[in-house]
């Protein structure tokens, strides 16, 4: 979950886990730690047509998602970080 410092959203002020509730570190707007951040677009054939949901999760409650799934997660590396 992300809070913003004003109403058009260019800088976080605040970022939690959305399942255990940790606090994920930020400083000067920027995030700090690793945190998977999911925007799901519902779209037709769902039930939640047209909602969108947003959600956040700190790498440990990624981790154990991740390690119930019964199709690992695919993996690449990145070439380069920025």
């Amino acid at each position: 979950m992300r809070r913003f410092i004003n109403q058009n959203k260019q800088q976080v002020k605040s970022v939690y886990c959305n399942l255990c509730g940790k606090e994920i570190k930020i400083e000067k707007g920027i995030i700090k730690e690793g945190v998977a951040t999911v925007e799901q677009h519902w779209g037709y054939f769902s039930e939640k047509d047209g909602q969108i949901h947003s959600f956040d999760l700190c790498e440990k409650c990624y981790d154990m998602l991740t390690e119930k799934f019964v199709l690992p997660v695919a993996v690449t590396n990145e070439k380069e970080l920025i």
